[in-house]
C-alpha cells in the first residue's frame, strides 16, 4: 500500500518532469518512460481507491490537479484575432541588385511543443539556427549569425540544466559559409541582431571587425541578461552601435527605423522576448517582400495559429508575455493583410526554405 500511495502521490509530479524534458530534448526512453510510469500511475489510483485512505488518496488528488494544471499550459490557446489592418503596403524602392540569402548555421532539436502552445508533444522538429545575408549597393547586412565557430565552447557558459535539455547541431558557421563562397568582408556593413540570445550572437566573434547593430534597449538587456546574453556580452562593446525609431508607424508597429532610407531595409521595435527584440522587413526589386521577425514566434503556428510559447517555456527565458502577446497579433494582422510577405521565424526551416541560398553553403530545406 505504500508503495501504491508514494506511486500515485509522486507519479503524477514525475510525468510532468518527464513532459517538460521531452518537449525540449526528445527522447525514445524518456517517451518510454513516461508511459509506463502513466499506467504505474493509473495502477497505484485502482489501489488506493481500493484501500478507501484518505491521507493518501487527498494527497494524489492535490498532485494530479498540478500535473493537469502544469499540462494544460500545452494546450493550444489562440489569441483573439487582431483587428483587420487597413492600411496599404509601405513604398519601397530598393536598389536594382539588392538580394538576400538565407544561411542556415545549425539546429537544435526540440518538439513541436516546445515552439507554440498546442504543438504535439510527439512531433519531433529540427529547429534551425539561421543567419541572413541582405546584399545592398551602399553595404550589405547580416541579420543575427546563428552557430559561430566557437559554439562548442560558448555553450559550455550555459547553466547545466539548459546544456542537459538541449542537443545543437553545426552545420557551417555564417562566415565560413561567406568564405566557401568567395564573398569580400569588406561588403558587410554591419550585423544586425533581432535579440541577444546565444543562437543569434555565436557567431558575433567570427566578424571581429564589423559593427553590430541593437537596439537601446537590447544593448541594456545584453549588459544585464545574466546567462542569458552572456555570449553576446563577451563581444567587446566598443563593437555595439545603438541606433532609434526616428521614423513613424511602419505596418501597425508604432515606429520604425529605415536603415537605407529607401525602404528597402526597414526595422521595427518588436519587444516580449526580450526587451529589445525587432523584426526587420527586406523589399526586393520584384516585389517580393521579407518579415525576419527573429524569436517573436520559434515555429510558423506561432504567427498563424496566433500561439504564444507554453507557459514553462517563457518563464525560463523571462519573456514579457503581453508584449509578446501584442506584437504577435500585429504580424498576425499583417500576414493576413499581405500574404505576398513571407514571414521568416529563425527556427522554422520551413520559412527559410524559400529563400537563396550562397554557393557551398549548407542546402536550407523544410
Amino acid at each position: 500500500m505504500k508503495t501504491a500511495a508514494a506511486t500515485a502521490i509522486l507519479g503524477p509530479l514525475l510525468i510532468a518532469l518527464l513532459a517538460a524534458i521531452i518537449s525540449q530534448r526528445p527522447s525514445d526512453v524518456a517517451v518510454a518512460l513516461a508511459g509506463l510510469l502513466i499506467l504505474a500511475v493509473l495502477a497505484a489510483d485502482v489501489a488506493v481507491i481500493a484501500k478507501r485512505r484518505k491521507g493518501p488518496a487527498a494527497a494524489a488528488i492535490v498532485t494530479h490537479i498540478a500535473l493537469i494544471s502544469f499540462l494544460l499550459t500545452y494546450r493550444a490557446s489562440p489569441l483573439p484575432p487582431p483587428a483587420p489592418f487597413t492600411a496599404p503596403l509601405p513604398p519601397a524602392s530598393p536598389p536594382p541588385d539588392i538580394a538576400v540569402f538565407g544561411l542556415m548555421t545549425g539546429v537544435t532539436h526540440r518538439t513541436a511543443s516546445f515552439g507554440y502552445r498546442g504543438g504535439s508533444l510527439l512531433d519531433r522538429r529540427d529547429f534551425s539556427m539561421t543567419a541572413a545575408l541582405v546584399k545592398h549597393p551602399r553595404g550589405d547586412l547580416l541579420i543575427d549569425t546563428g552557430l559561430g565557430r566557437e559554439i562548442d565552447k560558448q555553450f559550455q557558459t550555459q547553466p547545466f540544466y539548459f546544456r542537459a535539455l538541449t542537443g545543437y547541431e553545426l552545420f557551417k558557421p555564417a562566415a565560413d559559409q561567406l568564405d566557401a563562397a568567395g564573398y569580400d568582408p569588406k561588403r558587410l556593413r554591419a550585423i544586425l541582431i533581432t535579440h541577444g540570445h546565444w543562437d543569434h550572437t555565436s557567431g558575433l566573434s567570427d566578424f571581429p571587425d564589423t559593427p553590430i547593430l541593437v537596439t537601446a534597449p537590447e544593448h541594456r538587456f545584453i549588459r544585464e541578461g545574466g546567462w542569458l546574453t552572456v555570449i553576446a556580452r563577451a563581444v567587446p562593446d566598443t563593437r555595439y552601435r545603438e541606433y532609434g525609431f526616428e521614423a513613424g508607424p511602419y505596418l501597425g508597429f508604432p515606429a520604425s527605423h529605415d536603415v537605407y532610407g529607401d525602404g528597402s531595409i526597414v526595422v521595427v521595435p518588436a519587444p516580449g522576448h526580450t526587451p529589445g527584440s525587432v523584426v526587420v522587413f527586406v523589399a526586393l526589386p520584384d516585389q517580393r517582400r521579407y518579415a525576419f521577425i527573429g524569436d517573436l514566434a520559434w515555429q510558423r503556428e506561432g504567427i498563424t495559429e496566433r500561439e504564444l510559447r507554453p507557459w514553462l517555456v517563457r518563464w525560463q527565458g523571462r519573456e514579457n508575455s503581453g508584449e509578446a502577446r501584442e506584437n504577435i497579433l500585429r504580424m498576425a494582422a499583417i500576414a493576413a493583410r499581405f500574404p505576398s510577405i513571407a514571414v521568416v521565424t529563425a527556427h522554422d526551416a520551413r520559412t527559410y526554405a524559400g529563400l537563396p541560398t550562397l554557393a557551398n553553403g549548407p542546402s536550407v530545406s523544410p
